[in-house]
């Protein structure tokens, strides 16, 4: 009985979040090594099933990296990054398109819908805009990544009159531009933007880290909240750098735009997404405009 009890105040603690989110976008972006881990995984999923029956719309970007790598690798093509974004020529772009899709997506998608959820594989290519971006050197040079994009314009009623539907987006990180042409976009980019122009309550990224710390080999060292102010030092002292760089800047720019928090936590943990929006004690790092 008593277990029953303590089942039940767990409901009850959950139960004014499940009404202040009720129809609320959360956008979740799932990466990371711990989508290698097939039982962290799952949870993540069935998860974002709950939330949906709950009453929230969630929408999913997934990123693919491991897998990506892993069949460059197969296929002997070398696997570059500048700044934390994979360098993408004319074969490299084929098999991120054919991974992202028929890889990733499609496995999400059949275990969303293993836990009863109604999932919609949504390619990036028909509701994402792109143009090609450039990065910058140590001397501040101009260096061509290759196709490789940044979101310039989001279909957002194509993923809204799908949440409408209580189906759950999930969203590959390609675009094209006006001639047709497909770039790579970075996930976590990916996210923000789309987060932004859905005007969507919070951002949650699903990784292999607690969150962001000031020792990268000390969990101990993790920072609870992030003000977007203090990223542009948190980048000087060397804090972030690496992928969280487009991630945290990204991040950045959806506070601007209207999104309401940014949570970086720990997918491996069980339930770790429930316990960031459900309860009175989130986990890992959250940013606040």
């Amino acid at each position: 009985m008593e277990q029953l009890i303590q089942k039940a105040d767990v409901l009850i603690e959950a139960l004014p979040y499940i009404q202040d989110f009720r129809g609320s976008l959360v956008v979740i972006k799932a990466g990371g090594s711990f989508m290698e881990d097939a039982a962290a995984l799952r949870g993540v999923l069935r998860d974002m099933v709950f939330m949906e029956c709950a009453g929230m719309r969630p929408v999913l970007v997934h990123g693919g990296g491991k897998a990506i790598s892993a069949r460059l690798k197969a296929e002997k093509v070398e696997s570059r990054f500048i700044n934390g974004l994979r360098y993408t020529d004319e074969k490299t772009i084929g098999i991120v398109d054919d991974v992202l899709h028929n890889t990733v997506n499609a496995e999400l998608v059949a275990i969303i819908r293993e836990f009863g959820g109604r999932p919609r594989a949504v390619s990036g290519k028909n509701v994402l805009r792109a143009e090609k971006i450039l990065e910058k050197d140590a001397q501040g040079n101009d260096v061509d990544l290759g196709f490789v994009g940044r979101v310039v314009n989001v279909d957002t009623e194509q993923i809204r009159w799908i949440t409408a539907r209580e189906e759950i987006p999930v969203i590959t990180p390609l675009g094209r531009d006006l001639n047709g042409q497909v770039y790579n976009i970075n996930a976590d980019m990916a996210a923000c933007v789309i987060a932004a122009e859905l005007k969507a309550r919070k951002i949650v990224f699903l990784s292999d880290v607690p969150g962001i710390l000031r020792d990268p080999k000390a969990e101990k060292t993790l920072i609870s909240t992030i003000h977007a102010g203090e990223v542009d030092q948190l980048i000087a002292d060397g804090v972030i750098g690496g992928g969280m760089l487009p991630k945290l800047r990204s991040a950045v720019e959806a506070l601007q735009a209207g999104c309401q928090k940014v949570h970086m936590i720990d997918g491996r943990i069980p339930h770790s997404l429930l316990l960031e929006i459900f309860t009175d004690h989130g986990i890992g790092t959250q940013i606040l405009a």
